[in-house]
């Protein structure tokens, strides 16, 4: 048995996009999105995260075991992230700073917007590889 973290696209999950859910819901958008989140929980492994914002699938699924911000990371911005654990402890924050931006939420429209709103912070990142994964030597 192994590990995984997943991270599922939330295009069609994040109550961010609530306006747009009846036409998502309509065409299948959604439900694909759904069904991606859930084939992550059937896997079997020992181990898993799955990652996701706010959003619908902590009323289809569960409850997240625990909702981080990235400032607990040493980023300045909120960004509640959701993570759904199994066989892992919660995160523990590594680096809390002061700054409470919501350049995320604030972020204007563009051609890089989506990929900017769905990158992972690094200090997130590394406090995943180093308390789920073990440092390397």
């Amino acid at each position: 048995m192994g590990h995984d973290i997943a991270f599922p696209p939330c295009t069609h999950l994040a109550v961010s996009g609530a306006r747009w859910f009846r036409d998502k819901i309509a065409d299948g958008r959604q439900q694909s999105g759904i069904d991606l989140f859930r084939l992550f929980t059937y896997l079997e492994c020992d181990k898993i995260a799955i990652e996701n914002p706010i959003g619908i699938m902590s009323t289809l699924y569960r409850k997240p075991d625990q909702i981080i911000q990235p400032w607990q990371f040493g980023h300045g911005e909120t960004k509640a992230t959701c993570l759904w654990l199994k066989g892992l402890p919660l995160l523990t924050p590594t680096d809390i700073v002061s700054g409470r931006d919501q350049r995320i939420w604030r972020m204007a429209p563009g051609p890089e917007r989506a990929r900017m709103r769905s990158t992972t912070y690094s200090g997130i990142a590394d406090a995943m590889a180093d308390q789920w994964g073990g440092k390397t030597p």
